[in-house]
């Protein structure tokens, strides 16, 4: 079988959970995910099986929407719920005080990656290092945001919305909020309501998949991956070129295409420039 399944990720589960169990769900150990979220998080989870997994590597750097819940007044270690409150302070808040610092962190801002994750110094998972009281410095990177709005109160938190990019850690924008609020904050929740052109409503909830009698029935197509790209139906020679791996002239503008045999079979991702046509990655049967 070959595909993306959309995931509803449920509460804690990790991402590799996932993917472990739908190895045996699909019956293949070709199976690889689109951005991992933390066991706490929810929602969106690409998963790409079989030769799909070969458009893993396109995926990476695709923007993800978050809807998120901020705890104003606690702080943690682990910047969300699950850690140990370090600190605790009234919050009385407005919405004209929560509207008045969003514009802070709102296009490209620097976050330093909280101690409790899986990024590596040294050679060092951070959050191996932190399970043992260790604190690193950490330099602080770049990311982008996209959007960031404020979609109300919910009963002690304030409800977030979120459109970044690759990289961002939502925890530490619930942190770095709190303290520009002036009273400290954890992330509280966290749902995945997209990525890349994949939404929340195309997700299927895990123990669907699990119990399925016929899971493949859930699989969108590979080429679902790149469905904002032109589309172009090769001809037979061009075919033939394409299956060996041979460039050929195309008459159109520069630029990437998803490629068609005659058949209708998707059959590679390919790149344009100068009326040569050339194969980024190809998807085909061998």
């Amino acid at each position: 079988m070959n595909g993306i399944v959309i995931v509803d990720k449920p509460q804690g589960w990790t991402s590799q959970d996932v993917t472990a169990r739908l190895r045996r769900v699909f019956e293949t150990r070709r199976i690889g995910h689109g951005g991992t979220l933390d066991p706490m998080a929810t929602g969106v989870l690409p998963v790409f099986v079989g030769r799909a997994t070969r458009g893993v590597e396109f995926f990476e750097h695709a923007e993800k929407t978050y809807e998120a819940l901020l705890l104003p007044g606690v702080v943690t270690d682990t910047e969300d719920v699950t850690g140990t409150v370090l600190e605790r302070h009234l919050a009385a808040l407005t919405e004209a005080a929560v509207e008045a610092v969003l514009p802070r962190f709102r296009g490209e801002i620097l976050q330093v990656p909280p101690m409790y994750s899986a990024l590596k110094v040294n050679g060092q998972k951070l959050c191996n290092l932190a399970r043992k009281g260790q604190t690193v410095e950490r330099k602080p990177r770049p990311v982008t945001i996209h959007e960031l709005a404020f979609l109300g109160f919910q009963d002690d938190c304030l409800r977030l919305r979120v459109r970044c990019s690759k990289g961002t850690y939502i925890r530490t924008l619930c942190k770095d909020l709190g303290e520009a609020l002036g009273c400290g904050g954890c992330m509280a929740q966290l749902r995945r309501v997209s990525a890349g052109s994949y939404t929340i409503r195309q997700a299927v909830p895990l123990e669907t998949l699990l119990e399925s009698a016929d899971p493949a029935q859930y699989l969108l197509p590979v080429d679902s991956l790149f469905a904002s790209l032109p589309a172009l139906t090769l001809t037979p020679n061009q075919e033939t070129r394409c299956r060996n791996g041979n460039p050929f002239t195309r008459n159109v503008p520069d630029g990437r295409y998803r490629c068609y045999g005659k058949s209708g079979e998707f059959l590679m991702l390919g790149s344009v420039r100068d009326n040569v046509m050339s194969t980024v990655k190809s998807f085909f049967e061998v």
